[in-house]
């Protein structure tokens, strides 16, 4: 009971504070329309229209306001006197809305219902506030909500676990297949990680983890409702593919296999035949065995609900053009189709097909020496506004160019464009949303881009393969180029860079103009032997102080690009950020420890090529609170890891990956063994020690 009442006390006086004082009353219309579907739980559902009112409350201070369904569960566990007053108008006009007005009082809900305006039919029933939460809470989709609410008592723990719909884990080792069952029943979408994203550059071993196989057991023998399966950087085996297939069946509307590794065409086969209203169908940078193209050829044949096809970045060598062509006539809803190498003129009868297409990636255009209008006759479909064309040279990029205005997403990453094809290009993009582009926009691009995309929400901008040996000086990008986005695209959310020169002024900038950025990467390239002005401290406080709104931030230097003094600030200035990439960061383990007295919210750590010791890693990690994840790759490791055994607790793994020689091949198709230093992976897992660990894993117990 003590423990009930504690919880009911913080949940309340958080909700209070968060929308009663920080809020203004009229803010609280936000999801009016989602309470406004808890009065149904009345018994007088003949009284409700056929289009639901909006519920209010009324208070001393505040005029007439629209419920938030929070603020609903906020009132469900404080039960405040000074919200006792219900409130309604009469008026005589035939036209007056039709309101719900809720009152409050000491012992439960009451929902009057006002069917006129004279308020001649007045209705009252008395319900208990777990029945308000039942209706409530599937309208409550954010999982931290969603876990601060179930701390409240047992019987909304309950409630939240009969009604989460979706559960993401970011590692799966952090709990069992049975035990996620239990505890969300009825999950309609599950999104699994397996191995660190650190994989995804080649620095984890390849026999690491990550086996699908426990989950998709329990897939198939517990969770009956599940529509949506995404894996992530995990190993998948034919026979799990074929076990998933054969009992979710029609059921399975969506399957994502991203970044995964382990399977071939035969279990795609099993996939698309006996899963044959799949709406969504993706295997991006997913590597396989390619035995035959059947596995496309049926999903052609019997598949007609089809809306996402994406094989993107994967080495399909034996698929028909005319499998894309059938499944583009048969699926009227498909909007997005994402492929791997392929001639474009191929694929004519396909953008023909495919009329509601909106989004196409992938293809292969290839200039033929005396032929530069060889693709000048291609057309796209009418709809089509996010487009990635891979190997599009100067001589191809006309063929954007008539419906260039209504392009929202432009992929140039595997594109052969120069600079001023960036340029010319974006100038005719005026209504860019998403541009994913290599280093060789420069800084002029980027200006351009400031000056033409006022839309702008992500940028990513990648590292180009052949940058070492660009003669183009302007195929580099700088503090100018970051000065002129900053200044030109303000409705920034997501920004990933890599740049070749740096200077506090332009990360003030970014701070001081892109107040809705949400997610932050830089990478500082090391071709340059001089940095224009290092360190960076000044410029990274100014842009956490400027960016409120940050959740994501990655800063990878080179060394003495911050101090101690940087990375105390990186620590202070980050309230809100949950997740943190660090590279080449600090002096010594002082600066680390100061990093650790702040990121209250900050979940999961990366940090790679740092001078910290064991016992410095230990140590922070104990003091950061919401920390559940870290991985090291670059520090001052000992041969036994004997000093990282002093951050152990409970239900935190330690594993160690001792260095390494791994053999690498070089541009010149040189192979040479390159040193990986000892990485660190630490989580919290209420699973125990995994029981999979390959030989190159060392699990650290408690001493």
């Amino acid at each position: 009971m003590l423990q009930r009442i504690f919880w009911m006390f913080f949940f309340s006086f958080n909700m209070l504070t968060r929308y009663f004082i920080k809020t203004p009353p009229g803010y609280f219309c936000r999801l009016a329309r989602c309470a406004a579907y808890a009065t149904r739980l009345t018994k007088q559902t003949d009284s409700i229209a056929s289009s639901p009112p909006s519920i209010y409350i009324k208070n001393n201070n505040y005029p007439l306001c629209p419920l938030d369904p929070k603020l609903l569960l906020l009132l469900s566990t404080l039960l405040i006197p000074s919200f006792t007053h219900t409130y309604a108008t009469s008026s005589s006009s035939p036209h007056a809305p039709q309101i719900r007005v809720i009152e409050i009082d000491l012992i439960r809900f009451r929902f009057v219902t006002m069917e006129d305006p004279d308020i001649k039919k007045c209705r009252l029933s008395s319900v208990t506030v777990d029945d308000v939460i039942e209706q409530v809470m599937p309208y409550i989709t954010d999982p931290k909500d969603r876990d601060s609410a179930s701390l409240v008592c047992r019987r909304w723990f309950e409630i939240d676990s009969e009604t989460r719909e979706h559960v993401t884990m970011a590692l799966c080792y952090t709990s069992t297949p049975d035990r996620l069952s239990r505890r969300f029943p009825n999950l309609r979408s599950i999104k699994l990680k397996g191995k660190p994203r650190a994989a995804m550059f080649n620095l984890i071993p390849e026999n690491w983890g990550g086996f699908v196989t426990p989950w998709v057991n329990e897939i198939a023998s517990s969770l009956r409702r599940l529509k949506s399966v995404h894996f992530r950087r995990m190993i998948v085996s034919d026979l799990d593919l074929d076990v998933l297939a054969k009992a979710r069946l029609d059921e399975l509307e969506a399957l994502k296999l991203d970044k995964c590794s382990g399977f071939s065409t035969d279990g795609l086969f099993s996939i698309v035949k006996h899963c044959r209203k799949m709406k969504t169908l993706l295997m991006e940078e997913s590597s396989f065995v390619e035995k035959d193209g059947n596995w496309l050829h049926e999903l052609a044949l019997h598949n007609t609900s089809l809306e996402v096809l994406n094989f993107y970045m994967t080495e399909f060598a034996k698929i028909n053009a005319k499998d894309l062509e059938s499944i583009a006539r048969n699926c009227r809803s498909l909007v997005s189709v994402k492929i791997g190498d392929f001639e474009m003129l191929e694929l004519v009868g396909f953008f023909k097909a495919a009329t509601n297409l909106e989004e196409f990636c992938g293809g292969s255009l290839n200039e033929e020496i005396g032929r530069p209008e060889k693709y000048m006759n291609l057309t796209f479909p009418p709809k089509l506004c996010c487009l990635g064309l891979s190997y599009m040279g100067p001589n191809e990029m006309p063929i954007l160019f008539p419906f260039a205005a209504q392009i929202r997403k432009l992929d140039l990453i595997y594109a052969l464009l120069a600079t001023e094809d960036h340029c010319t290009l974006i100038q005719k993009c005026p209504n860019l949303e998403v541009l994913e582009t290599r280093n060789v926009i420069g800084d002029r691009g980027l200006e351009v881009l400031g000056q033409c995309c006022k839309k702008l929400k992500r940028l990513r901008i990648e590292r180009g393969e052949d940058e070492q040996g660009m003669e183009d000086e302007e195929g580099l990008v700088s503090q100018r180029g970051l000065v002129a986005l900053a200044q030109g695209c303000q409705e920034l959310e997501y920004m990933a860079v890599y740049v070749s020169d740096i200077t506090n002024e332009s990360l003030e900038s970014i701070g001081t103009y892109l107040k809705n950025l949400c997610d932050f990467r830089l990478v500082l390239l090391d071709q340059e032997e001089r940095i224009t002005d290092l360190p960076l401290d000044n410029g990274v406080r100014s842009l956490l102080i400027g960016c409120k709104k940050l959740r994501r931030f990655a800063f990878y230097l080179r060394q003495s690009g911050l101090t101690d003094v940087g990375l105390s600030y990186i620590g202070q200035y980050s309230p809100n950020v949950r997740w943190m990439l660090l590279g080449y960061v600090g002096e010594s383990d002082e600066g680390l420890m100061e990093f650790s007295r702040g990121c209250p919210k900050l979940q999961k750590l990366e940090m790679r090529g740092c001078c910290f010791s064991e016992r410095a890693i230990a140590a922070a990690v104990l003091k950061i609170p919401s920390l559940r994840y870290l991985w090291v790759q670059g520090y001052r490791a000992s041969t036994t890891g004997q000093d990282l055994r002093l951050m152990s607790r409970p239900y935190w793994n330690i594993e160690l990956i001792p260095a390494r020689k791994v053999p690498e091949v070089n541009q010149l198709g040189e192979v040479r063994e390159m040193e990986h230093p000892a990485h660190i992976l630490a989580y919290y897992s209420l699973a125990g020690e995994r029981t999979d660990c390959p030989p190159t894993v060392k699990v650290l117990r408690e001493a």
